[in-house]
């Protein structure tokens, strides 16, 4: 294979090595260890990204099962010449998990945490361990790891460890390097070397030891001149720990520990094997402050004075995370609880941590003292409670991805954000920045660390556009006039995300050339073949290369394009563009093709991995069972935007390979309420399924599930027919080898007394049309009830206890209905099939009989969380107008009407005592759109009742996913996650489940009966 003389000229680890190469490495790795392999196209792009603004396509994947897997592929990428890339979460913000390069991911199967000491607090994890599971882990004993970074729910300790991570506590913890005591690694020349302090070192690791330390001699001066005195300091490696060791508390002892050289080295210079950690004791109480300030100068200005009280953090929040927050339905009650007197221009969180809440008040007192002595009285709200203060850290947690949530094009990029500063100068060191961007037409967002001088800022750039007013342009003028502030101000250019491909051009501007020359002797020491992530920390490209942009510009050579399509679903409301500094829209869109709002929907997931999170939240279900990056939110969101940028292939938006990515998408929506940048991944797999679906074509299965809601009535009538699959032996397989419904489970049971052939007494409880818009005109309670097909078809049951329920409460009833016993439907079953056309028709009837209602201030309630939620989602996107937005505003959940009702004094029901406990699974859409509160509201008024919601993500069923045999083990495996085992645990309780699936998953994994709250309301009404 020839190679172009420009790609001669490429930074290493930017261009693939030749075809050849890499089918000979994909050979030897599939036959050689036993690890999965994947380099098809569509594999290595969603491993080409990480959370910065570059993309770099691999030369292949590797997931390794055992060290012999890690051995082998060192050995097998050393004799081909192919670099190899060490990675973790993939959530990097500088793209030093990029490269063109065999990219081994370490998070699936290497994860275990080898030894916990508690006598002498530390522990020994491997690299692919996630800091949240680790510190779960170390609960129990009263201890954690402190280096405490926002993404704790999905970064691993490789990935902390190959960055220097720092967190949120550096101020009183450090950072990664101060807080890490050993590692074991493997050299490119495949010898394994156990690191630690110097005095304890083997023969080969007291030689590499040697060798360091005689460079620290060598350039003591300049390492005396130029290193950054601030603590927030990780650019290149670690020369200095054989110059300062004393400065910083490397290992509590002040000697030289030579595992702090691998720590911020971006997994050039080893393999991490295992590492070991200095644990911390957890703190046993926490109180938290939350100063309100009018500008961000006082904010910045009171850092320095805010610190001298002894906090262990002091987080910043500007105006756009602040408005940020509030407009997102999952943040907004938490950031309301924290801010005073409207919406302030900035907010420090200031906790203090201790023995107990009573030693800490005092501490609150001082802040609230110090802001008066400031001149800022009445600015602070004190947060002595844990609750508020956990919800609090979680959106300021999530404040980058929050930041990412910015519509249109332009977007805060990551390249000087992790600048830090004396903390004397940050105030006008900020004033400074912001008036260059305002030089160059835009602004910052700004966030994190105000405690030691490093706040993340991102000029918002549209990295596009090419010429001089172009995002790559921007980037230099602003990065050239950033560094020339930080020299001013003798900070550090690199403070905390580390070099990756953003910042390594300017490691020589920090260091100067002779400790460049020094960083460079250190690598070849210890990678003399420059295997290990070639092109980062050592020869790395310009930041503003655009050959090596996600979304690269026209002189590129490759620029970033969309493929024209017709989107089924109306996605105009992505289609947008805002001014950076008035943040106006100014170029609204139809949705339409080329720049459709579809793509940029897509294109909304920046990588962060929020969706890589097990303990708490929905999402992403299916990357909690399969741990694979193709089965996780962003795995699909990175394939859909590599297709819908021409990049897979013209073909590959609706190709079977991008049907495989989807497949495992159960339409949860955890990812609508749980992603910081909103991208809704249900919604998604609505319209590729739309499309896909009409190039390959409906299955007979598809079909029949679909068109549910047209035949129920008619089948309902031969319900002893139709339920002979469930006990005629010998059914069960048939319709499974004929539908690919699984014989393992037991479908609903048809009845012939469905809701709409109800009797004339239960009849009576609903009042015609005129009825219920008179009562409503006259100021009585009225409700129209929309009945589903699942709850009137299957458990008519539900739909009566709901309107005796109501109709007992006092409220005037009315339900749509199209006569002879058929009903209306949401059009969720074709929606859930890719009918969009159909879905369209069906949803545009039953919003057609509610508009009168609805425009009367009628509530619709409903009772299946899919299918009312609908109501308030897709039917909005369907083009069918502002009659769908009148019905949405109308339509409410069974518990939230009546949550509803209760807080404005119009609902009373006497009720008895259940008796037992009640347990609470909550579904995924009732997640998704908050409406699980109203669920605990309501089981609240049953009197010396206790109710407790268990902590589940999705039960696995998700409509006709966990029916399908091929989904079948993925589903049972979802449930067993948390849902069953917690059924188990409390054999006596009261299940209470308002999703038709969820509550077949409970009988078929548990054999218990789960019932809807309507049916426990009536079962319990004097």
């Amino acid at each position: 294979m020839q190679i172009d003389p420009q790609q001669r000229l490429a930074p290493a680890g930017t261009v693939l090595p030749p075809n050849e190469v890499c089918h000979a490495l994909e050979q030897r790795l599939r036959k050689e260890t036993q690890a999965e392999v994947m380099f098809d196209a569509a594999s290595r792009g969603r491993y080409a990204t990480d959370a910065s603004i570059y993309q770099i396509m691999p030369a292949g994947v590797m997931v390794p099962k055992t060290e012999d897997d890690i051995t082998t592929a060192l050995a097998i990428a050393r004799d081909l010449k192919v670099p190899v890339l060490p990675r973790g979460g993939g959530t990097s913000q500088c793209g030093q998990t990029t490269g063109a390069a065999l990219v081994m991911d370490n998070t699936k199967h290497f994860r275990k945490v080898l030894d916990i000491d508690v006598k002498n607090g530390t522990a020994t994890v491997e690299p692919g361990i996630v800091l949240d599971h680790l510190n779960a882990q170390l609960k129990p004993h009263g201890l954690w790891y402190p280096v405490d970074v926002s993404t704790s729910a999905q970064a691993t300790l490789g990935g902390m460890a190959g960055n220097n991570s720092c967190g949120s506590r550096s101020i009183r913890y450090g950072n990664m390097v101060h807080n890490v005591l050993g590692a074991s690694a493997w050299l490119s020349s495949g010898d394994l070397l156990n690191f630690g302090p110097v005095a304890s070192l083997g023969a080969k690791e007291a030689k590499l030891a040697g060798f360091v330390r005689s460079l620290a001699r060598q350039h003591q001066a300049d390492i005396e001149a130029r290193w950054p005195k601030v603590m927030r300091r990780v650019a290149g490696y670690n020369l200095d720990i054989f110059h300062n060791q004393n400065e910083r508390p490397y290992t509590g002892d002040g000697s030289v520990n030579l595992a702090h050289l691998l720590i911020g080295s971006e997994g050039t210079l080893a393999y991490t094997k295992s590492l070991t950690l200095q644990l911390s004791e957890l703190p046993k109480s926490k109180v938290l402050g939350v100063v309100n300030f009018e500008s961000f100068h006082r904010a910045m200005d009171s850092a320095q004075h805010i610190v001298k009280l002894g906090p262990c953090a002091v987080e910043l929040v500007d105006r756009t995370m602040i408005d940020l927050a509030l407009s997102n339905p999952a943040f907004r009650p938490t950031m309301e609880t924290a801010l005073i007197n409207g919406t302030p221009a900035a907010i420090l969180l200031v906790e203090f941590a201790g023995a107990s809440k009573e030693e800490l008040r005092p501490r609150l007192r001082q802040l609230v003292e110090l802001m008066g002595d400031l001149g800022l009285p009445g600015t602070v709200v004190e947060m002595p409670d844990d609750a508020p203060q956990k919800n609090l850290w979680e959106v300021r947690k999530a404040g980058l991805n929050i930041m990412m949530s910015l519509k249109g094009d332009g977007k805060p990029v990551s390249f000087i954000e992790d600048c830090a500063v004396p903390l004397e100068h940050l105030a006008e060191y900020t004033d400074a920045l912001t008036e260059v961007f305002a030089r160059h037409g835009t602004r910052g967002t700004w966030y994190a660390h105000a405690s030691v001088g490093t706040l993340h800022v991102r000029p918002i750039l549209d990295m596009r556009i090419d010429g001089p007013l172009g995002g790559a342009a921007k980037m230099r003028a602003i990065g050239e006039e950033a560094a020339e502030l930080v020299r001013k101000y003798k900070g550090a250019f690199s403070g905390e995300h580390g070099d990756g491909l953003c910042r390594g051009e300017w490691i020589e501007w920090q260091f100067g050339p002779a400790l460049n020359e020094a960083f460079r002797a250190i690598k070849q020491q210890m990678d003399p073949l420059c295997l290990f992530n070639p092109g980062k920390i050592i020869d790395t490209p310009r930041m503003d290369d655009g050959t090596l942009f996600r979304f690269a510009p026209e002189s590129s050579g490759r620029p970033y394009r969309r493929i024209p399509i017709t989107p089924a679903l109306d996605w105009s409301a992505w289609n947008v563009n805002a001014d950076p500094v008035t943040e106006e829209i100014t170029a609204p869109g139809t949705g339409g093709d080329v720049t459709g709002g579809f793509a940029k929907a897509v294109e909304m997931c920046n990588n962060n991995g929020t969706c890589r999170k097990f303990d708490a939240g929905t999402m992403c279900p299916s990357y909690r069972v399969t741990r694979d990056e193709q089965h996780l939110t962003r795995g699909r969101a990175n394939t859909l935007r590599l297709a819908l940028s021409g990049q897979l292939g013209p073909d590959a938006f609706t190709s079977e390979e991008m049907h495989d990515t989807m497949d495992l998408c159960v339409g949860c929506k955890g990812c609508k309420r749980d992603c910081p940048t909103g991208v809704d991944m249900a919604k998604m797999k609505i319209e590729f399924l739309s499309h896909y679906k009409a190039r390959h074509g409906h299955t007979l299965k598809d079909r029949l599930i679909a068109r549910l809601p047209d035949y129920a009535a008619k089948a309902s009538q031969f319900s002893w027919l139709m339920n002979l699959r469930n006990t005629l032996p010998g059914a069960a397989w048939l319709g499974e080898k004929m539908l690919g419904l699984s014989a393992r489970r037991s479908l609903p049971a048809w009845r012939s007394d469905t809701f709409w052939h109800m009797q004339d007494e239960d009849r009576a409880l609903f009042s015609d049309l005129e009825s219920t818009l008179a009562a409503s005109r006259a100021h009585r309670k009225a409700a129209v009830l929309f009945v589903d097909t699942f709850n009137g078809t299957f458990e008519t049951e539900n739909a009566l206890a709901a309107a005796r329920v109501l109709k007992a409460a006092g409220y005037v009833l009315h339900t749509v209905e199209k006569g002879q016993g058929s009903h209306h439907c949401c059009g969720r079953t074709y929606l859930a099939g890719g009918m969009v056309d159909e879905a369209r028709e069906r949803a545009g009837a039953l919003i057609d009989a509610l508009l009168p209602l609805a425009q009367a201030g009628v509530a619709v309630v409903g009772l299946e969380p899919s299918c009312l939620l609908t109501l308030r989602d897709e039917a909005l996107v369907l083009g069918l107008g502002d009659k769908a937005v009148a019905v949405s505003k109308q339509a409410l959940l069974f518990e939230e009407f009546i949550a509803r009702e209760i807080k404005a004094g119009r609902f009373a029901l006497k009720l008895r005592p259940a008796g037992r406990q009640i347990l609470l699974h909550g579904h995924c859409h009732q997640k998704a759109f908050g409406a699980v509160t109203p669920i605990m509201d309501v089981l609240g008024l049953i009197p010396e009742t206790r109710a407790e919601l268990i902590e589940t993500s999705c039960c696995g069923m998700a409509g006709s996913f966990g029916y399908e045999a091929r989904h079948h083990e993925v589903s049972m495996q979802m449930a067993e996650a948390a849902l069953l085992p917690a059924i188990r645990r409390q054999p006596d309780a009261i299940v209470v489940a308002d999703g038709t699936s969820c509550r077949h998953q409970i009988a078929d994994g548990a054999q218990r009966e789960a019932v809807h709250v309507a049916r426990l309301l009536e079962s319990l009404m004097l």
